[in-house]
């Protein structure tokens, strides 16, 4: 009879049915990937005969996930992060490892990455120098740092060959159509006199910027510039508003060695200037850094500063995170540094249908999958990272409508395939 054939022809379209639903439910399920019903006949073979007596229906082979990419939509949290191309977030609860497409993170009361199931994200931690630990080894959980950073006090780096890049760095142009004047000279025309920061006509051009003692409290320092000579200029600080402390003061002490520039505006010597004061505030004492000029010039141009930068901060909390292809976390801080905190690192398989689905959107390693292959994102096969981003589920909801139409159909196609066996046998019965 025909009813073997009806009724598995029913549990492969149910089952087909199923997967349709479970799809077409998941459909707003970020990272979620559609599953696919594939079918087998069946059929019975005589004793000790190859020959083939009767096709006895159809069964449901296997139900398997499709790991096809899906769209990537934009958000507002700086910690989503979608992945494009290959690679599965490895995430941990306690001891029990599980991967993930799913990459809408946020921060739990300790300062762990989670998921929204509470799993912690993991990745290779940096140090306070945005060294990498441990790369290479078994990812760990990353942790955002809630504390301060600590200041920086403004310094000078030693670099190769002798020298030092300058902790106060400027970069202007001091007007080569500016007058000299002479502070020794009492005949000539334009005497001044000693430098008086309170008399603009002592000196030709100043210019000021912070800088952080150790502990991370900002001083001013102020530069002014007199014009001695053709291309010669008088260089002297002033350290906040002390006339006394620095050695150099303008009002009590000799300046630092002339700057001088060529006859085509550039500067002769760029050796950074040495500057040193004490401190009674319990900072660190003598504060001490060089001052740079290079990439300073005189021309006809009006004075004016283009740059200033220096090494040294205050101290700062962390206010905000960003993430970067590559997967690594960059925090902003309130001091307006930024710092690398951590990499997000990716995981794939051999064989990404053998891995067992573990419900809320993770899977877990298997002995078909193949060991798991942690690695930068960018890196061999696995894809890259896109920050405030999440991936939607790759279900083609129209598709699946569609196949929810013919799954129907065919349900209905075996179940009269039953009842057509049904009115056959209830003939066979009712012949007396």
């Amino acid at each position: 009879m025909g009813f073997q054939q009806g009724l598995s022809g029913l549990s492969a379209s149910s089952k087909s049915l199923d997967a349709i639903g479970n799809n077409i439910a998941n459909s707003s399920t970020v990272g979620f990937k559609q599953s696919r019903s594939e079918f087998a006949d069946m059929y019975a073979n005589s004793f000790a005969s190859s020959s083939t007596i009767s096709g006895m229906g159809g069964r449901t082979v296997a139900v398997t996930q499709q790991f096809g990419q899906g769209n990537i939509t934009s958000t507002n949290n700086p910690l989503d992060i979608a992945i494009t191309g290959n690679g599965y977030f490895r995430m941990v609860d306690g001891e029990a490892v599980s991967y993930t497409r799913n990459g809408q993170f946020q921060v739990d009361k300790e300062g762990f990455i989670v998921g929204n199931t509470g799993q912690k994200l993991t990745g290779w931690p940096f140090d306070l120098n945005a060294n990498a630990l441990q790369k290479g080894g078994t990812p760990t959980p990353l942790q955002l740092a809630n504390g301060n950073i600590g200041a920086k006090t403004t310094g000078w780096t030693e670099v190769a060959g002798g020298g030092v890049s300058a902790g106060l760095q400027f970069g202007m142009n001091l007007d080569a159509s500016q007058l000299t004047k002479d502070r020794t000279n009492p005949l000539a025309a334009n005497y001044v006199g000693a430098l008086n920061p309170a008399d603009v006509k002592t000196f030709t051009n100043s210019t000021s910027a912070q800088v952080y003692d150790s502990q991370g409290v900002a001083h001013t320092l102020t530069m002014y510039f007199t014009k001695t000579a053709p291309n010669t200029w008088e260089v002297r600080t002033r350290f906040d508003s002390d006339p006394v402390s620095p050695p150099n003061d303008p009002v009590t002490n000799l300046p630092y060695p002339n700057v001088t520039f060529d006859s085509n505006g550039k500067l002769v010597d760029n050796t950074p200037l040495s500057f040193s004061t004490t401190l009674t505030s319990g900072a660190t004492t003598p504060f001490a850094f060089h001052v740079g000029l290079e990439g300073t010039t005189q021309y006809g141009s009006p004075f004016g500063v283009n740059t200033i930068k220096q090494d040294g901060y205050p101290d700062g909390v962390l206010t905000g995170v960003a993430v970067d292809r590559e997967g690594v976390i960059l925090g902003k801080y309130s001091n307006g540094q930024n710092r690398a905190i951590g990499q997000v690192t990716l995981t794939n398989f051999t064989n990404s249908q053998g891995l067992q689905n573990l419900g809320d959107n993770r899977w877990g390693e298997t002995f078909a999958s193949g060991q798991p292959r942690t690695n930068d994102p960018g890196t061999s096969d696995l894809g890259s990272l896109q920050s405030a981003s999440v991936e939607d589920a790759n279900v083609d909801l129209t598709g699946e409508l569609v196949n929810l139409i013919t799954a129907q159909r065919t349900y209905q196609a075996n179940a009269q395939t039953i009842k057509a066996q049904d009115t056959i046998l209830q003939t066979i019965v009712n012949l007396r």
